[in-house]
């Protein structure tokens, strides 16, 4: 049956779909068909469609004939059954989820044990034979549909369940209330409804079903959904799709149960079944953390057969899919149901070592397991550890589960929003609660670490710190939080609000106090550390990282100012450097005095005295550069930055001269330096006369060069000199001499006149013959425009992307922090234009220069040196408009050369189908 609105079906039973139909049905529908179909013991149940959803979220309103189809398939499900949705004497209950195309933990809403009411909960008890169980599934419906459904603040629910439980003595759980506290408990928690709507709380199954659809619908633009999306890139435009699917009760005695179990372990990557369980449990006490779970082993011990059952479908699923598999499951009565199945969520370590152990295994090939890597996470395998000595030298305070790996250091806070306030003033924070719920999502992704003292490997704050590579430890069961007070005690210590405390989230461990922290084992095997060599996840990572480069296009460069910063990069694998930036070599006190009496020369010969301190300098960092990158290309970029940058600040130096002046001494203090008042005023006479309005688009660049024409020879000189050296000592330097901000053909054609005689004058005298490149840095609209004409006089083209989006946006890269996040809630930007490559605007106009350039100059070489090159996304944008490399920063090489890989295999790929 299809919607007469929209000409297609709105509702599909499990057995129409499959597992390629998630834009659709949405991750959770698409899986459940696809176990479904394979046979496995799924409930029956029915997906609504995220086109329904959409339709609803533009109109406020079912999509005509949606709840004819909801109709039509719950009956098939009742008939599947043998049961009625809320009968009275044998009810069908059913839970309603929430799915999209992309898994988000947590993020949007879910209701269970829908149909109970005050007859069918009669009727459940009779059926069940088991009174307490009935009242405590209609106990939790209300609670869930007053939370979700009808928004009640939660904590009316908890508090009423925390009083009931303390009846029973101290420490007891929900499992120690019995049927008469729960019917007494529902009747409260009824009561709220009637408190807080003016309404009873409603009776009527079908009204239930259609106001849950509608609250699931809406939880797509829940703030935490809309905060997960922003963070992971997710599109807004999906929407969500509503399962609606009978329930099976994990809570019906001790040969019941519920679990979340994973084919191989999510955070090391370990070939071993991996999860949690918890006896006479629903779903949600898995994830929400109430009580401690059992690990996933312990099952077998427990219940036998079903463990066997579970193994079976688990080998199943990872066949199937050829990938680690997360799976929901419950058991009823000694019956194993499945409830969810999706590609499991990992850690970055995880995700190397199972791609590269499923490639051995032969379930897929290299080139699909290096596609499955994400280049974003690459960088958490070189995230610190607690440093060994001390490590031995500390006892923990507690341990908890080892829920997320790596170390974290922060002063405690106890709520998401102290994260958040914490960490704008520039704070490191571990965020500390008993357990978190999708609510504290803004404060999890602010802390440098997650430390709970309830719940388990798969709760919620075990999955978000997984996904987002923060380190956690959960179901540290030790710590006491107290409730209202920013505080917890552990052991007989009490820890306060800003407090150190130090975790692990590789071993599970708790320190209060700050610990030093160090490198992990990959970032040693990077370097040579021959011990760190033989851990697994270097096997991967070499593997890999070798495929990537035997199939990658791209050459991968880097930006380093020092010999430090080169020998840096090439070890990581860098092919040269891209953006040696010469500005950073006239810092120190004897390069700053020399830069100022060049600014303060009043004649040609005080300038070339300048410039003659400064030579051998420049040249000797040019030295230390070339012998660190020998036989691979240097790019150098020609001073770029204004020269009032190498004089004090104009404020700072105005106020030390009046105060000077006032006072009558014989110095001004200028941060902290004594300077001579006379010659205060004249440098704040010549600070005035270099001030500028607008510095970024002022005296700089090329324009410097031919203000200051000795400027750009000194340092020309002072390259090809430095060259020479290496030649002369045995080496092989490759120089690019690069003109940053240039606008016109003219200013590189003069600047090009200028600088050849004097490089080929020290060529000549030392007797060298070293071919040099001379190009351009394209970071203006306007150069890319007339790319064609400026590639006439250039070897090469380098995309300065950070002044490029500055100048194409007219947004200072400094300043942007300011609005972005509220352009980009108003979807007024899809993201931050200096992290990844603007493709309609900024892209345009890098096409548009490619194919200027590439028209007049086929052999042009074309690269890009913003920060731009180490992010993933825009290192694609570059595969494809066919640069001949990226440049970034030397601790983004590897990310580069993994992105780079992706990108040809990518595009090979998609030429293929």
């Amino acid at each position: 049956m299809a919607s007469k609105a929209t000409g297609r079906k709105l509702v599909y039973d499990f057995h129409e779909g499959n597992r390629d139909m998630k834009g659709l049905l949405g991750g959770k529908g698409a899986n459940l068909a696809e176990m479904t179909n394979v046979g496995l013991p799924v409930p029956p149940g029915f997906t609504i469609t995220t086109e329904a959803c959409l339709s609803y979220l533009d109109h406020g309103t079912f999509p005509h004939g949606l709840m004819l189809e909801v109709d039509e398939n719950l009956r098939h499900l009742e008939e599947a059954m043998g049961k009625k949705l809320g009968d009275d004497k044998d009810p069908l209950l059913v839970s309603v989820r929430s799915g999209a195309k992309f898994s988000m933990p947590g993020m949007m809403d879910t209701v269970l044990n829908l149909g109970l009411n005050d007859r069918s909960v009669q009727g459940l008890a009779k059926q069940s034979k088991d009174e307490r169980f009935a009242w405590d599934s209609y106990r939790r419906f209300v609670q869930m549909f007053g939370k979700i459904v009808l928004d009640i603040d939660p904590e009316r629910f908890e508090s009423l369940l925390d009083e009931a439980k303390a009846t029973k003595g101290e420490g007891a759980k929900d499992t120690d209330l019995g049927a008469e506290d729960l019917r007494k408990l529902t009747e409260a928690f009824k009561g709220i409804v009637r408190a807080e709507t003016g309404e009873d709380f409603p009776q009527e199954p079908r009204r239930q079903l259609e106001k849950a659809i509608e609250a699931v619908f809406r939880s797509w633009n829940g703030a935490r959904a809309v905060a997960y999306r922003r963070q992971n890139r997710i599109p807004d435009t999906l929407g969500t799709a509503v399962n609606v699917v009978a329930m099976v009760f994990g809570n019906r005695g001790e040969d019941s149960g519920t679990g979340v179990a994973f084919t191989r372990d999510p955070s090391t990557g370990e070939k071993s079944p991996y999860g949690d369980y918890l006896p006479n449990a629903q779903g949600e006490d898995v994830v929400a953390g109430i009580r401690n779970t059992l690990k996933l082993s312990e099952l077998a011990q427990i219940d036998a057969k079903s463990w066997d059952e579970l193994r079976r479908g688990m080998d199943s699923l990872e066949k199937h899919y050829r990938d680690m598999c997360d799976i929901e499951f419950t058991i009823e009565r000694g019956k194993l149901w499945f409830l969810q199945t999706r590609v499991g969520k990992r850690t970055a370590l995880a995700e190397w070592v199972m791609a590269y152990d499923m490639w051995n295994e032969g379930l897929i090939s290299p080139d699909e397991g290096l596609l499955r890597l994400d280049p974003n996470r690459l960088e958490q395998l070189f995230k610190p550890v607690i440093r060994e000595d001390q490590k031995r030298g500390e006892k923990p305070a507690t341990r908890g589960l080892n829920a997320s790996p790596g170390a974290a250091v922060g002063r405690v806070v106890f709520t998401a929003d102290a994260a958040v306030e914490w960490a704008e003033r520039g704070e490191k924070v571990i965020l500390a609660r008993r357990e978190t719920t999708p609510d504290d999502y803004h404060g999890m992704i602010r802390s440098q670490g997650i430390l709970t003292s309830a719940g388990g490997t798969n709760s919620h704050a075990a999955v978000v710190a997984r996904g987002e590579g923060i380190p956690a430890v959960c179901g540290a069961d030790e710590i006491r939080i107290e409730r209202g007070v920013s505080a917890f005690s552990v052991n007989g210590t009490r820890v306060q609000e800003g407090d150190w405390v130090t975790i692990d989230g590789t071993d599970g461990t708790v320190y209060l106090g700050k610990l030093d922290l160090a490198d992990p084992a990959l970032a040693k095997a990077v370097t040579g550390d021959e011990q760190a060599r033989e851990e697994r996840i270097w096997k991967a990572f070499e593997a890999f990282m070798r495929r990537a480069d035997e199939v990658r296009r791209l050459r991968v460069r880097a930006n380093a100012d020092t010999p430090e910063q080169a020998a840096n990069a090439r070890a990581r694998g860098a092919e040269g450097i891209g953006l040696c930036r010469t500005e950073h070599m006239f810092l120190g006190e004897e390069r700053v005095a020399a830069v100022r009496k060049m600014i303060f020369a009043d004649t040609k010969e005080e300038e070339e005295e300048a410039y003659a301190a400064l030579l051998p300098l420049q040249r000797g960092d040019f030295v230390g550069i070339f012998e660190a990158m020998d036989g691979l290309p240097v790019t150098v970029r020609l001073l770029d930055p204004p020269l009032h940058e190498f004089l004090p600040n104009h404020v700072d130096m105005a106020v030390a001269v009046a105060l000077a002046g006032e006072r009558g001494d014989a110095e001004a203090i200028v941060r902290d330096e004594k300077i001579p008042l006379e010659e205060a005023r004249e440098i704040l006479r010549k600070v005035e006369e270099l001030h500028e309005a607008n510095p970024m688009l002022g005296l700089r660049g090329v324009r410097l060069g031919i203000v200051k024409p000795g400027l750009y020879a000194m340092q020309v000189r002072a390259i090809v000199e430095a060259a020479c050296d290496r030649v002369e000592a045995g080496g092989h330097p490759e120089v690019e001499i690069m003109i940053p901000l240039v606008a016109t053909q003219e200013e590189l054609r003069q600047m090009r006149e200028e600088l050849e005689p004097a490089a080929q004058e020290v060529l000549t005298r030392r007797g060298v013959d070293l071919p040099i490149l001379w190009g351009t840095m394209i970071e203006l609209p306007r150069a890319s425009v007339v790319a064609g004409e400026i590639a006439e006089v250039a070897d090469f083209f380098s995309f300065g992307t950070n002044d490029l989006t500055q100048t194409a946006w007219g947004f200072s890269r400094d300043d942007i922090g300011k609005f972005l996040a509220m352009y980009e809630e108003r979807k007024l930007v899809s993201g931050n234009p200096f992290v990844t490559i603007d493709r309609p605007g900024v892209g345009r106009l890098m096409q548009t220069a490619v194919g200027a350039g590439k028209a007049v100059k086929p052999e042009l070489h074309l690269g890009i040196c913003g920060e731009h090159g180490g992010d993933p996304a825009s290192v694609v944008f570059c595969h494809e408009i066919l640069l001949d490399y990226v440049s970034c920063s030397p601790f983004r090489i590897e990310t580069a050369r993994l992105a780079a890989g992706q990108a040809a295999l990518g595009t090979a790929e998609a030429a293929s189908k």
